[in-house]
């Protein structure tokens, strides 16, 4: 288990600190086409990280769940094994853009990172087109057997996840 550390930005407590609006994204009833995606998230030693809190956001959901409280909105907790499972309304046709846009905290971290998350048999994408090919399957979820995705966030180190810089 990794040692808490004096950047500890997120602090010891998130979890229960941000429950309210794991709680709120909990609420949402995806729309009747969603996708599972799960994977587990690692530090830059490999080392599962069990107190990140991920939020995925999906725009494209947001008229499928208009009368949600966060509609197109998730919120997760890493747990004890760095896992996390978002399921996400996909909307209506078919989006050229990622299947959600995540966000990571986590201990260690000074500022939060952006990422996005892409299914590997979706529509080509412009975004996905601007990151370097041989970076580009770190954003990209692959088909389980049983119809769900997997999708590993590695935070650094050969395996790093790309994260992006908004302006």
């Amino acid at each position: 288990m990794s040692k808490i550390t004096t950047s500890q930005t997120i602090g010891p407590f998130s979890h229960e600190a941000w429950q309210w609006a794991v709680d709120l994204s909990d609420r949402a009833e995806p729309a009747a086409h969603t996708v599972t995606i799960h994977g587990i998230i690692h530090d830059g030693d490999g080392v599962p990280i069990d107190d990140a809190q991920l939020e995925a956001w999906t725009p494209h959901a947001a008229g499928a769940e208009a009368r949600q409280p966060m509609a197109g909105f998730r919120r997760i907790p890493s747990g004890a094994g760095g896992e996390f499972a978002f399921r996400l309304s996909l909307g209506e046709g078919e989006s050229d853009g990622p299947a959600a846009f995540v966000t990571v905290f986590a201990r260690g971290l000074v500022k939060h990172q952006f990422t996005a998350v892409f299914l590997e048999d979706g529509a080509p994408s412009p975004l996905l087109a601007q990151v370097p090919e041989e970076r580009r399957a770190t954003l990209l979820a692959r088909r389980e057997p049983d119809g769900s995705y997997r999708w590993d966030i590695h935070m650094q180190g050969p395996h790093e996840t790309v994260f992006f810089d908004y302006v």
